[in-house]
Order: C-alpha cells, then sequence, then structure tokens
C-alpha cells in the first residue's frame, strides 16, 4: 500500500469528516446517496411529524369541532402505524446487533 493511499485512507475516516453538525455521523462519498444513519434519523423525524400532526388534528378537533371525525381517524391510525412500524425497524436492528455480537470471531 503506497503512501498516499494510507494518506486518502486517514483523511477520509478523520472525525472531522465523518461527523456533521449535529453530531451524527454523515456521509463522507459524494454520490450524493445519503448513509444508512442518515435514512434512521429521517425516518424517526417522519414518524414524530406524525405525532404532532395527529396531535394537533385531535386537539383542533376536540376544542372547535371544525375537524371531520374521518380526519382524526385517519391521522390517529397513521401515526399509530408509523409508530409500531419504527418500533420493529428498531427491534430487527437490536437482534441484528445482538446476532453480530454473538458470532465467533
Amino acid at each position: 500500500m503506497s503512501a498516499s493511499a494510507i494518506a486518502a485512507i486517514s483523511a477520509a475516516t478523520a472525525p472531522e469528516t465523518l461527523l456533521s453538525a449535529s453530531g451524527v455521523f454523515a456521509p463522507t462519498h459524494a454520490t450524493g446517496a445519503t448513509s444508512f444513519s442518515q435514512m434512521l434519523l429521517n425516518g424517526v423525524d417522519n414518524v414524530n411529524q406524525k405525532l404532532i400532526n395527529a396531535d394537533a388534528t385531535a386537539k383542533s378537533f376536540v376544542l372547535d369541532d371544525s375537524v371531520p371525525l374521518h380526519q382524526v381517524t385517519f391521522a390517529l391510525e397513521q401515526a399509530r402505524l408509523s409508530l409500531e412500524l419504527m418500533m420493529q425497524v428498531r427491534s430487527r436492528l437490536v437482534e441484528g446487533y445482538q446476532e453480530l455480537s454473538r458470532m465467533q470471531l
């Protein structure tokens, strides 16, 4: 392995190039594809937005009755299913990690 290849690898894996401003690992490739961690964070943000939307819809239904009941039911069910899917993904990730940690070297 040449010295220039080692320098390129160390520059690509330097902590300042891997961490984004929020302290989360960011993609370092220039292809425009998002990293796995970014996909997970986007999914969590999406679920959070659906929960906030469902809560706001339910509050507006209770307070002024301007929102139809079917819209409230739809928003609550959508938020519930999104949260359930997120929990299943989390469980599968934990199971995968545990399986990898049990592997013998």
